[in-house]
């Protein structure tokens, strides 16, 4: 039986990170990923979104070739506390935060194109959306970080497992091809405030 030979992991220092604008339109033509709506998404949709303010859609490039690996794009939204972790929104009652929503930073879409997966990148763009959140939570208040897992009946395909790794935890189950995740930031901010 033959090994499989993994690629190495891409090192944060080989990406390079740009806002999408209409420079990008010929680059963004080449993404491929297994799930074609991320790509319609970013073809057809991404910049105008971004036009009208409700979203940002940041590229990630591969800096050696140039080639487009992947791309994030975030917006802002709130969690339902009465929706999540019964646990967690009695700490919330416990020191008197009594709201029924709390500020998040949405991950609307994530795609890897399909030639960088399992190579570390979906890891740093998570790092990366949590250091937007953690700035924006500087001028404006943010508490979580929010994504719906695109759903997949192939295992290897299905992102809820990389999101859980990733400490998300589940928000709500549903029976259809996304399910809502939520990541509570405060550890993070507790960790920067200690340093």
């Amino acid at each position: 039986m033959a090994e499989q030979i993994e690629n190495p992991k891409i090192k944060p220092e080989e990406l390079r990170v740009e806002k999408l604008s209409n420079a990008h339109a010929e680059i963004i033509k080449n993404m491929c990923s297994y799930e074609p709506e991320l790509v319609d998404f970013l073809l057809e949709d991404a910049l105008n979104q971004q036009n009208r303010k409700i979203s940002v859609t940041y590229l990630w490039f591969l800096r050696k070739t140039n080639e487009l690996v992947a791309y994030v794009t975030v917006s802002p939204d709130c969690v339902k506390l009465k929706k999540i972790n019964p646990e967690l929104s009695q700490k919330f009652r416990d020191k008197g935060i009594n709201y029924k929503s709390l500020p998040a930073l949405k991950i609307g879409r994530l795609c890897v194109d399909d030639k960088f997966q399992k190579r570390g990148i979906g890891n740093l763009i998570i790092q990366f959306s949590i250091n937007i959140a953690i700035k924006l939570s500087q001028q404006v208040g943010c508490r979580f970080l929010y994504l719906d897992a695109k759903r997949n009946p192939d295992s290897s395909k299905d992102a809820i497992h990389f999101y859980k790794k990733m400490g998300f935890e589940l928000y709500k189950e549903r029976d259809t091809r996304e399910t809502p995740l939520y990541m509570d930031l405060w550890p993070f901010m507790e960790e920067l405030a200690d340093n």
